[in-house]
């Protein structure tokens, strides 16, 4: 995927390594912001809505710690912000980060033989024009029988703490347990490239 031509920088306002990996990948140069809102201050029961407004809330708190003046000057190149939230559905519930270690094994258990969805938001902010463009982007992962061991494993390493669901998909103890996906990889790692190149080119417009 081949980065836009046109003069402009980014800011991730993500702590996410995942994200900041999916984005270099795009040939993107950027700098990190990390938002350090309180996630669980935004209760919205429709998991499209509610990735949506995380990232939003992302957006402002990062946008409220800048002097806009200075990205607003009229010989600046446009900077844009990009934020995302994600969360994994199952069974009709939405699953953000497990709370503990015994939420994850509980979380990664019910994957086994069944399947989940990932629920992701992208949001591109101009901050010179102030237009901001978002979306969500969705995909559902079917899983083989995952074994106790390799779910002690995944807990004990500690990753799937620090991901919504507990689910790490590129993970080499669990992309051999994937036995099909309906949509990108890149999606459910939380940072759809299509989708976040298509953003930016709306944002610039």
């Amino acid at each position: 995927m081949q980065p836009l031509n046109s003069a402009f920088k980014i800011i991730l306002g993500s702590s996410s390594i995942a994200r900041r990996n999916i984005l270099s990948e795009m040939g993107y140069a950027f700098t990190v912001m990390s938002a350090d809102i309180d996630e669980k201050s935004i209760r919205i029961e429709n998991p499209e809505d509610l990735v949506m407004a995380l990232a939003e809330a992302k957006a402002d708190a990062i946008i409220s710690r800048l002097d806009l003046s200075v990205y607003k000057e009229p010989s600046a190149e446009p900077t844009l912000l990009i934020t995302a939230d994600q969360v994994v559905v199952h069974e009709g519930v939405i699953r953000e980060k497990p709370l503990s270690k015994e939420e994850a094994r509980a979380f990664i258990k019910g994957y086994s033989k069944g399947h989940a969805a990932t629920i992701g938001s992208v949001l591109v902010t101009n901050l010179k024009t102030g237009i901001r463009k978002g979306e969500v982007d969705k995909a559902e992962i079917y899983f083989h029988d995952i074994p106790d061991e390799i779910i002690e494993s995944l807990i004990e390493e500690g990753k799937v703490l620090n991901v919504a669901g507990g689910l790490i998909v590129e993970h080499p103890l669990t992309s051999p347990l994937v036995e099909a996906m309906v949509g990108t990889t890149d999606s459910v790692m939380g940072l759809p490239k299509v989708l976040t190149q298509t953003l930016i080119r709306e944002a610039l417009l």
